[in-house]
């Protein structure tokens, strides 16, 4: 391969690189701030910077040079954040806010602050092809998008966020690289040839010419940590990484991050999505794992959701009992090794004693959004009390609790698929290729458009709501929650014996004891449609801290059932759909 320096500018001619080793090629240039570049192959193909730092216009434009010592940090003293406290908020960069960038969120920090999550997880950021996009269609893993501000905004917003003590994840995809403007082909063997993705080739992590591979997806990640003080990173879809080397690029890239993050003196979070429930990528080093320090559980979701909406397509088919929801809050995972009728096949593995640290839980993502019919909300499927001990269920229980932008207001604003991609014919794939994923659901489901702006523009969140006083309510409840999991010691512990489950299931409840010493945390989760009775915890000198039939919104009919107690009995009955908590 031949190689040349390519100035648009026409600053400098274009100069010839020199071949080094493993098909690498250097060149000596003075390269100021914005000076833009591209390479030239053999002569002919115009190509962007395949590690560009920036994109400023797009993934098919010129490459431009960033210098990183030019940015004032301010965030010497910042440490980040201990997992057993880590409290994240999901948000996507273009629809959070009316103007889309990096920016426009500095103005929400308080408002994070005064909710009380502890870290922001935005969705992919690395340059996708034109303005609208979920980020998993990037194909410049190292340069943040053009249209949401670029690196300095981005770097901004990381400094704000440490000012205000919130931690910034980034979810980064390292299983495929979008279609359009997708040039690594051209510059060596990036793609495997023995294995696919659902989104097109898959990476090539241990196959012939892995070995620069395998460096250029390491030094993404760290670069992360080095140059944009990162707290952590969500790996997209890692059962979609395929690698058999005797050393996983996952156990890799753990290594070399927590490396970076030692050297800064920060702690740092690496955390896998995975749908496979394999306790292989958070166990440790020595017994064989990867060493991840925590994954996603959808089961804790497609549990809860299933039972309360009473949906039981697609996956949902393998949940919708009260069981289910228990397991989850006492193991992480419910398929653990049984049969499971959606896949057809035993599926997972027991996440034996790992702590609730190592686990992600979520009522709503942008993918249990995203790809739900008609794009719905939680909120838009059920009514206030159900939701209400569904956030019950997620704040309380023993994982890291995962919001997704929006949900703590109740925000009507559907969540949609949508994409701008310049090549018709790659349009058409993808439209056949979301109808596909939904040919399970009904024709008269609503089928929208992802290439059209007004999906994309269906999907931003409305801020006014937050000044309405049902969504008041609703926020007040999270905050509430979130506050009384901060303050109880017994609800940061995340160890497994500190914690038993108890499912009552003729009463149609669970009940959650955590435990610390001599401090008790006993919450009562009831989720049949009657009363129901239960010994009276005043025995056991446990005091009343929390009570959801306390929290209605205004549009919502006020309840004629409250907490009641038969002294000659020593009971209490509980309200129908409610979340009670005692501590002592």
């Amino acid at each position: 391969m031949n190689l040349e320096l390519y100035f648009p500018d026409g600053s400098k001619e274009q100069l010839n690189m020199k071949s080094i080793e493993k098909g690498f090629h250097s060149a000596a240039v003075e390269a100021p701030k914005g000076l833009e570049y591209m390479f030239v192959i053999d002569g002919k193909k115009k190509r962007p910077d395949p590690a560009s730092r920036f994109q400023p216009n797009g993934v098919h434009g010129h490459s431009a040079i960033v210098l990183p010592e030019t940015f004032e940090w301010h965030d010497r003293n910042w440490r980040g954040t201990p997992r057993n406290v880590l409290i994240l908020y999901e948000l996507h960069v273009g629809t959070f806010t009316s103007e889309g960038t990096f920016g426009a969120i500095l103005s929400h920090l308080d408002y994070f602050k005064e909710l009380g999550i502890t870290a922001i997880e935005l969705m992919p950021v690395g340059q996708f092809p034109g303005t609208r996009n979920w980020g998993y269609d990037g194909v410049d893993l190292f340069a943040p998008q053009n249209s949401y501000g670029g690196p300095v905004e981005l770097k901004r917003l990381v400094d704000g966020c440490h000012q205000k003590e919130l931690s910034l994840f980034l979810d980064v995809v390292y299983n495929h690289v979008g279609p359009e403007g997708n040039y690594f082909a051209d510059y060596g063997p990036f793609f495997s040839e023995k294995y696919t993705t659902p989104w097109g080739p898959a990476i090539n992590y241990d196959g012939a010419g892995s070995d620069e591979v395998r460096k250029f997806v390491v030094q993404n990640a760290v670069y992360w940590i080095n140059e944009f003080h990162l707290d952590g990173l969500r790996l997209d879809a890692v059962d979609k990484i395929f690698d058999f080397s005797p050393r996983n690029i996952l156990l890799e890239i753990e290594e070399n991050v927590h490396q970076a993050a030692e050297v800064h003196g920060r702690e740092v979070h690496v955390i896998a999505e995975s749908d496979l429930n394999d306790p292989k990528l958070i166990l440790p080093k020595k017994v064989g794992g990867y060493s991840l320090d925590a994954q996603w559980s959808d089961d804790f979701h497609h549990a809860v959701h299933a039972y309360l909406t009473g949906e039981r397509f697609h996956y949902f088919a393998d949940f919708g009992e009260i069981d289910d929801i228990a397991k989850a809050l006492s193991s992480s995972f419910v398929y653990d090794g049984q049969y499971s009728a959606f896949r057809d096949k035993m599926h997972g593995s027991t996440a034996g004693d790992l702590g609730g640290e190592k686990f992600v839980f979520c009522l709503q993502n942008h993918d249990q959004v995203g790809n739900h019919p008609d794009g719905s909300r939680l909120s838009l499927l059920l009514n206030f009390d159900k939701l209400k001990v569904a956030v019950g269920l997620l704040i309380l229980s023993q994982s890291i609790p995962l919001l997704f932008m929006g949900e703590e207001y109740r925000d009507n604003a559907s969540f949609h698929y949508f994409v701008s991609h310049s090549k018709e014919e790659l349009v058409k794939v993808v439209r056949e290729g979301r109808k596909k994923d939904h040919q399970y659901l009904s024709s008269e489901r609503e089928y929208l458009d992802p290439q059209a702006e007004s999906t994309f523009l269906r999907s931003k969140l409305n801020h006014s709501l937050r000044s309405k006083e049902s969504n008041i309510v609703t926020f007040e409840y999270y905050r509430d929650l979130i506050r009384l999991r901060k303050e109880l010691l017994p609800l940061r512990i995340l160890q497994r014996t500190s914690q038993e489950i108890i499912l009552i299931k003729e009463r149609r409840s669970i009940i959650m004891n955590r435990s610390f010493g001599e401090d008790l945390v006993r919450c009562y989760f009831v989720l049949s449609e009657n009363p129901e009775e239960f010994e009276d915890p005043s025995r056991e000198r446990l005091k009343l801290v929390f009570d959801s039939t306390n929290y209605e919104g205004r549009s919502i009919p006020l309840k004629s059932q409250r907490i009641s107690r038969e002294a000659s009995k020593n009971q209490i009955t509980l309200p129908p759909m409610s979340v009670t908590v005692f501590a002592k």
